[in-house]
């Protein structure tokens, strides 16, 4: 199982970011080999249409799995036609994060947060 959690940094230590299409990096945990990996978010300098831009860019790391703070109306579109599932989590750390949604802790996220809501 691939996970992905939106981050503020690039280290499994790093805190979760609650942005998704704006967070700095997503930190991609793979339960096969157990490591992580980093890589920057595309969609962060985007003027326009972040959360898609990140969303595609998600996709595109085949991850099963996103644990982040809120994500909007169509990155949330583009996830769930790609059948990958979408959890919250309030705060912690991105292994912290990985650890609750291996054991099945974390709520799924069904309701899109507001367009433009992550440019704070």
């Amino acid at each position: 199982m691939k996970i992905c959690v939106s981050g503020e940094g690039q280290e499994q230590n790093s805190k979760v970011d609650f942005r998704f299409g704006r967070c700095a990096y997503f930190v991609i945990y793979d339960s096969l080999t157990n490591q992580y990996r980093a890589v920057g978010n595309q969609g962060l300098s985007s003027p326009h249409g972040a959360g898609v831009a990140a969303a595609q860019q998600v996709i595109d790391e085949k991850v099963d799995a996103v644990v982040t703070g809120n994500m909007g109306p169509n990155a949330m579109e583009l996830m769930k036609s790609a059948g990958i599932k979408i959890y919250e989590i309030s705060g912690g750390t991105v292994a912290g994060a990985v650890k609750l949604c291996l054991d099945g802790k974390l709520g799924e996220i069904t309701k899109a947060a507001p367009a433009h809501s992550g440019m704070a």
